[in-house]
C-alpha cells in the first residue's frame, strides 16, 4: 500500500498543484478558471481532437521511452532530440530512394531509423566509458550537429527536392507508408500507434523479466555494488545509450509514415525535450510514460481550445511546466516522508523487542 501510495501521490499532488498554479495566474488575469478549464475537457469531443491527442500521445511515448532508458542507467540522455532527427532523415531518404515491396519497405526504414538514431547516441557513449566525458555535455552538442548534418542532407544537389516552397526528402512511395486506422470524421489514428504499444511492452519485459533489464537498473541505483556482483557497467552505459538512441530513431515515425511521408527543414522539432518531461512525469516506468504522453498530448491540444474563449495559450506552458516542477519536488518529498515514516516504525519494533527482552 505504502509502495502504491508513493507511486500515484506524487503526479495526483503535481497536477493539482499545477491546476491551481494556472487558476491563480487566470484570476491575476482576469479570466474565469473554471471556464478555462470546461473548454479544454470539452473541446476532446469535437472534430478530431481526440484521435489527433492519440496521434501525438504514440509521438511522445516512444521518445519518453528512449529518454528513460538513459534515466534507467543513470544516463542524461539529452541527445534524443538530434538522435531522431537523424534517424527520421535517414529513415525518410532511404523510404524515398527505395521502392520496395510493402511490409519489407516498412521494416527496412525502421530498421535505418533505428540504426540512425542508434549510430549518433554511440558517440557519447564511447566518450564517457573512454574518456570520462559527461554524456550531457556532448548530446547537447551533437543536438547542434544533427540540425547542420539534416540540412546539408534535404538540399537541392543533395537528396533534397523542392515541393509547395518546402524542401524535403523524396516522398516515401504510398507501398511502404503504415496505413491508419480511419474513425471517419473523427479522424485517423496512426498505424505506427500499435507499433508503440508494443515498443512499450517489450521496455516492460526487458526491464522485469530479463537479466539485462536487471544489470541495467542495478548499475544505474549502484554502479559499485553492480561492478562488484560481475556486472561490466562500460558495457551497460554503451548498451543503455545504443538502445536509447534506437528507440529515439523511431520517435518522428509514426508521422513520417502515416501523414507526412517526407522529411523537410519544417518537420516538427523539439521532442526530444519533451521526452524528458514525459519520462519523469511517468517515472521511467511504461505505464507512467503512457500517462504522461496522453497528458502531454492533451495539454497540447488544449492550448488551441483556450485561443477561441481568449485566454492565453502561454497558460498551457505554465502548466505543463509546473507539472515537471511539481512531479520531481513531490517525489522527493513523499519518499523522504516513507523513509522517515520507515525510521519510526523500525524505531518503535526495536523498542518494543528491548523492552519484552528486558522483562
Amino acid at each position: 500500500m505504502r509502495s502504491l501510495r508513493g507511486k500515484l501521490l506524487p503526479p495526483v499532488a503535481a497536477i493539482v498543484f499545477s491546476a491551481l498554479l494556472c487558476s491563480v495566474a487566470l484570476i491575476i488575469s482576469g479570466r474565469n478558471p473554471a471556464s478555462a478549464l470546461v473548454a479544454m475537457v470539452v473541446q476532446v469531443g469535437h472534430g478530431t481532437t481526440a484521435v489527433d491527442i492519440v496521434n501525438s500521445a504514440s509521438v511522445y511515448y516512444l521518445v519518453g521511452i528512449a529518454v528513460a532508458i538513459g534515466f534507467k542507467m543513470n544516463l542524461f540522455n539529452i541527445g534524443v532530440e538530434g538522435q531522431y532527427r537523424i534517424g527520421a532523415v535517414f529513415a525518410a531518404i532511404v523510404g524515398g530512394e527505395l521502392n520496395l515491396p510493402p511490409v519489407l519497405g516498412q521494416i527496412v526504414i525502421i530498421v535505418v531509423a533505428m540504426l540512425g538514431g542508434a549510430v549518433f547516441a554511440a558517440l557519447p557513449a564511447i566518450l564517457k566509458v573512454t574518456r570520462g566525458v559527461s554524456e550531457v555535455i556532448t548530446t547537447i552538442m551533437l543536438n547542434a550537429i544533427a540540425g547542420g548534418i539534416i540540412a546539408l542532407l534535404i538540399k537541392p544537389g543533395a537528396f533534397g527536392v523542392l515541393s509547395n516552397n518546402n524542401i524535403g526528402t523524396p516522398t516515401i512511395p504510398s507501398s511502404n507508408w503504415i496505413p491508419g486506422i480511419p474513425l471517419g470524421s473523427a479522424g485517423t489514428v496512426f498505424g505506427f500507434v500499435v507499433i508503440a504499444i508494443l515498443v512499450g511492452i517489450g521496455y516492460w519485459v526487458m526491464l522485469n523479466r530479463t537479466r539485462f533489464g536487471f544489470e541495467l537498473q542495478a548499475s544505474g541505483e549502484s554502479p559499485t555494488a553492480a561492478t562488484a556482483g560481475g556486472v561490466d557497467a562500460k558495457r551497460m552505459i554503451v548498451i543503455a545509450m545504443l538502445l536509447s538512441g534506437a528507440i529515439a530513431g523511431l520517435t518522428a515515425l509514426p508521422e513520417l509514415l502515416g501523414r507526412d511521408h517526407t522529411y523537410t527543414l519544417i518537420s516538427p522539432q523539439g521532442y526530444g525535450f519533451t521526452g524528458i518531461a514525459v519520462a519523469l512525469l511517468g517515472r521511467n516506468n511504461p505505464g507512467g510514460i503512457a500517462f504522461g504522453a496522453v497528458l502531454w498530448a492533451f495539454l497540447d491540444q488544449a492550448a488551441v481550445s483556450l485561443d477561441v474563449i481568449q485566454v492565453p495559450r502561454e497558460i498551457v506552458t505554465i502548466m505543463q511546466g509546473a507539472i515537471v516542477l511539481s512531479v520531481v519536488v513531490s517525489y522527493e518529498v513523499i519518499r523522504r516522508l516513507e523513509l522517515a515514516a520507515e525510521q519510526r516504525r523500525v524505531g518503535s519494533q526495536l523498542a518494543a523487542a528491548t523492552t519484552g527482552s528486558a522483562s
